[in-house]
């Protein structure tokens, strides 16, 4: 491995103009004649990476995505012809890259632990050879998205060897199967526009979204394993969430959590903008997770995204972009893909420099006028499709928000709101009380609860969507009683209320509240789920009952199977339930028992 291993479209290129001014990463050419927006350069003797974001006459301005220390009026700026783009190809999976793609693993293997200014990378190794086994042959007509071939790209993940957007016509040749490199072309297709090589990788400009078929409503959960999304706040296949919260109350946590957990077959994580030690902890233990359900490193279906806050900021602007690039590729392929952005906020203030940069005319605190269309364009590009080829894929996009102050008044957050369906708020004193997650019961919020009630159903759980409605309401009725409580105590409340209170706190306590090192309370299954809320809310049911009959509060919680329900999240196994039926049943003896005894005075 070296340097020769160049970033494609970039080390070449003719001179399409010269620096006149440098203002940060923002450096200004003139003489600019055969360029384009958005177009990728290189800028002065270091060849520095830089995308073009503005023309104006002959004049440009080029955002840098490096370091423009030493840049002097009258260095060169080379022209690639070509936008910001991505390599697409095996070899992915289990990298780790910075905001432009360049991996970062290599860097530090051949250039030490910093990344030396002007360094051009191929994001895959071209020297790798990978056994590829053909799936059509010479004749067959062909059109984007249909697969040509297939390979083991991880233990984890076969990858699919489609035809690139915007080819179709006929195989003329299908190579046998064998080893093969990136640039190895494996297939021929002959059409109106004459004969296309296809090879293992292609490029993708970052800022497009890749085409679909069709795009499909969502239907499927998203399956997490944590019980306050998976029953209260649910999210879809496909569908887009943003977790707003402050300094300190586990965004990063719960997406990792999630990234471990969920039932999305590749994970792409988005460091974006974070402290640098909080990015090295993920960096370093991340790759040491293991995947529960094959065994395997989790790294071997995921990718990450690492900018730093002391990375440039420009590349912080575009590691979105590649993050969602990077996805909607796995998509194509007929795979649900996850999207952890962390943190939003880190990236609009990066928009928000280079809008300044730029002297335009700043909005709400600075941020620019545009910054609610540049998000919707991020999450709009998720969801659930039918591919080109005919298959099924999703995008799911998870973006934190971090709230300077906890204000979840800003501009980050409320136009976050208008382009998501559901909404996890971190709240600070759950946080600072030790509760995890710290989701708000109360400011949280799902608009999928309608749409994958029928996949509920079809899992055998039919009764989730009415058993989630009493509980979202027993919790309302216990934010209004805490109130009064708050004035005058809990002494004054009726046994019928307080029975409300007592509910409520066996449902935080034992259910809401997960213990992420603890291996049976870190996950837990949907039908584990369903029965640990079916047994709360019967003991809700069956102790007001006994209460009307003459029972006190202080008889019903001293049954046996209560001291049991506090506990059982961390007793139960999650692969043997039998334990939540029997206490079930021990409930329903008790309470009978109860009534009885009370009945009878």
């Amino acid at each position: 491995m070296n340097e020769e291993r160049r970033m494609g479209g970039a080390g070449g290129g003719k001179v399409i103009g010269r620096v006149c001014r440098i203002v940060g990463p923002l450096v200004q050419a003139r003489g600019v004649r055969d360029a384009q927006m958005l177009e990728l350069v290189e800028v002065g003797n270091d060849r520095l990476v830089g995308e073009i974001v503005r023309l104006d006459g002959e004049k440009a301005s080029i955002q840098v995505y490096e370091d423009t220390t030493g840049i002097r009026p009258g260095e060169d700026v080379y022209g690639s012809g070509m936008p910001l783009s991505v390599e697409l190809g095996p070899g992915l999976l289990g990298g780790i890259f910075d905001g432009i793609q360049r991996p970062l693993t290599v860097i530090r293997e051949t250039g030490g632990p910093y990344i030396r200014r002007g360094i051009h990378l191929s994001a895959l190794d071209r020297e790798r050879a990978w056994r590829v086994s053909p799936r059509a042959k010479a004749g067959d007509a062909v059109r984007a998205g249909a697969v040509i071939a297939s390979l083991r790209e991880t233990e984890s993940v076969e990858h699919l060897v489609m035809v690139p957007p915007g080819v179709e016509g006929t195989l003329s040749s299908v190579s046998p199967e064998g080893e093969y490199r990136l640039d190895d072309a494996i297939a021929v297709v002959s059409g109106a526009g004459g004969e296309r090589k296809v090879t293992l990788c292609h490029r993708w400009p970052v800022r497009r979204g890749r085409p679909y078929a069709r795009k499909l409503p969502p239907g499927a959960l998203l399956v997490t394993g944590q019980r306050v999304i998976d029953t209260l706040f649910p999210l879809a296949k496909g569908g887009t969430v943003v977790v707003p919260g402050g300094f300190g109350t586990g965004k990063t946590m719960l997406q990792h959590a999630i990234a471990k957990w969920c039932d999305a077959e590749v994970i792409i994580f988005i460091g974006c903008g974070e402290r640098g030690n909080e990015m090295t902890d993920v960096l370093t233990e991340f790759p040491k997770l293991v995947d529960p359900r094959t065994g395997r490193p989790l790294m071997e279906r995921t990718i990450m995204i690492a900018n730093t806050s002391n990375m440039p900021v420009a590349a912080r602007e575009a590691s979105i972009y590649t993050g969602i690039a990077l996805a909607e590729y796995y998509r194509d392929m007929g795979y649900h893909v996850a999207v952890m952005a962390d943190s939003t906020s880190r990236w609009a203030e990066a928009l928000r420099e280079l809008s300044g940069r730029l002297e335009e005319l700043p909005a709400d605190e600075g941020f620019p006028s545009y910054l609610p269309t540049r998000l919707a364009e991020f999450y709009e590009r998720g969801g659930m499709v039918t591919t080109l080829g005919g298959g099924e894929g999703s995008v799911t996009t998870i973006g934190s928000v971090s709230p300077p102050g906890g204000d979840f008044s800003e501009p980050v957050t409320q136009h976050s709101k208008r382009f998501v369906r559901a909404l996890w708020v971190l709240d600070r004193q759950l946080a600072n009380a030790r509760h995890y997650p710290a989701v708000s019961w109360l400011d949280s919020y799902s608009e999928y609860v309608d749409e994958i009630s029928p996949w509920w159903e079809a899992q055998g759980f039919p009764q989730w969507k009415g058993l989630r409605t009493e509980i979202m309401g027993l919790l309302q009725q216990e934010n209004r009683l805490q109130q009064v409580v708050k004035l005058v105590g809990p002494d004054v409340l009726p046994d019928s209320q307080r029975i409300v209170l007592d509910t409520c706190a066996i449902f935080k306590n034992s259910f809401l509240q997960q213990d992420v090192f603890s291996p049976l309370d870190s996950y837990s299954p949907i039908g584990k789920q369903l029965k640990m809320l079916s047994l709360i809310l019967s003991f809700y049911r069956l102790g007001l009952q006994a209460i009307q009959k003459g029972a006190t509060l202080v008889a019903v919680r001293g049954l046996k199977v209560h001291r049991e329900m506090m506990r059982m999240r961390q007793t139960v196994p999650n692969d043997d339930l039998s334990a939540l039926d029997r206490m079930a049943a021990d409930l329903e003896r008790s309470m009978a028992e109860l009534e009885a005894r009370h009945g009878r005075r």
